[in-house]
């Protein structure tokens, strides 16, 4: 059975760093796309961010130039150094990986068809 369970998140203030990790496990091979989407409280899921298994990655541009992706293939797991948070990145942040890339008007993101979810992580950062 595969299991995404993601990890770092937490309370911080404004202008500071967090690290997510999401941990792969049951699935042995390499997931197409792996990703960040978040949602905050009445808000709609928004992505994050999403790599390929050769590193070629998008970055929302909400977060583009403080947030960067990364992936370790050997150990599938998935990273997402957040830098400079800012309030509005207040979300539960959540990991996918799956088959497929899915379109939307910024680029390709992880397509929601075929792909496993994680139960999510909180992040909070105040003013």
């Amino acid at each position: 059975q595969v299991q995404l369970v993601e990890s770092g998140g937490g309370s911080v203030q404004s202008g500071g760093s967090l690290r997510l990790s999401c941990a792969v496990s049951g699935y042995t091979g390499s997931f197409n796309c792996m990703g960040w989407f978040r949602q905050a409280p009445g808000k709609e899921r928004e992505r994050v961010a999403a790599i390929d298994g050769v590193g070629k990655s998008i970055i929302a541009r909400s977060v583009k130039d403080r947030f960067i992706v990364s992936r370790d293939n050997t150990n599938n797991a998935l990273y997402l150094q957040m830098n400079s948070l800012k309030p509005e990145d207040t979300a539960i942040y959540y990991c996918a990986a799956g088959p497929t890339w899915q379109y939307y008007s910024d680029g390709f993101y992880c397509g929601a068809n075929g792909a496993y979810w994680g139960p999510g992580t909180q992040v909070t950062v105040s003013s």
